[in-house]
């Protein structure tokens, strides 16, 4: 399992025995094709790693029906914002393909961030830059979007 996490970017920034640490929270999850990983709405109270298959992130939009925002691949991760803030989810996660993923909860990841605050401050900083990539991406789709529909 530390070579997966080696591999995430989270993670990247972390030493052997900082990896190690994460390794002992996480737990492999399978989820088949099509079922649902969490739903918009739900409380958050872990995040994912892909390690084997694809997951699409999408919104449900009244009278149209699923969109998918981002199909994410192997060492890829989703679900941090739950490690972070205590709001309900805000999207869904679906495996597109046969998935499987290592879970961290929230709870055993606040345990060791409290007791490791440099392991802590690697982490915060790696989300802050994830969130952050995130949200450029997602204001130039907003910005396509609007300018092909005339609003921009």
């Amino acid at each position: 399992m530390l070579e997966i996490l080696k591999k995430v970017y989270l993670f990247e920034s972390l030493s052997v025995h900082e990896l190690e640490k994460i390794e002992k929270i996480s737990r492999m999850e399978a989820f088949g094709r099509d079922s649902v990983i969490f739903k918009e709405g739900e409380p958050g109270d872990r995040c994912y790693v892909i390690t084997n298959g694809d997951v699409r992130i999408s919104k449900f939009i009244p009278n149209i029906g699923e969109e998918a925002l981002a199909v994410l691949k192997p060492g890829d991760f989703f679900g941090e914002m739950a490690l972070i803030d205590n709001f309900p989810r805000s999207a869904h996660a679906i495996a597109n393909t046969d998935v499987a993923v290592l879970a961290i909860s929230k709870t055993d990841l606040d345990k060791i961030l409290i007791m490791d605050r440099e392991l802590g401050y690697k982490l915060l900083w790696a989300f802050t830059k994830t969130l952050s990539k995130r949200l450029r991406e997602t204001n130039e789709k907003l910005t396509g979007f609007l300018a092909m529909s005339g609003g921009f």
